[in-house]
């Protein structure tokens, strides 16, 4: 069953899906992110915030986020851990 977590303003992504969470912050990112906005691979969930997290999804899309890695991390961490209790 799909499990989702909220990537910031009412956002949510299916985990199932995430390859990585990573830093906008090095060149590599930042040449990968320019070229998923001009070629239309780029889903922008910021809301005109500062991009923090840049989410890499198996179908080679990317989904921009104003919420730190970690926060996205730890989220779905423990959607992971609520869903091994049930």
């Amino acid at each position: 069953m799909s499990q989702f977590i909220h990537v910031g303003f009412g956002n949510i992504v299916n985990t199932e899906k995430i390859i990585a969470v990573v830093s906008p912050d090095s060149a590599p990112i930042k040449r990968m992110v320019q070229t998923a906005r001009e070629t239309g691979a780029a889903v922008d969930a910021t809301q005109g915030r500062k991009t923090k997290a840049v989410l890499v999804m198996e179908n080679g899309q990317l989904v921009l986020s104003a919420l730190l890695p970690e926060t996205i991390a730890n989220r779905a961490q423990a959607e992971r851990e609520d869903n091994d209790e049930a």
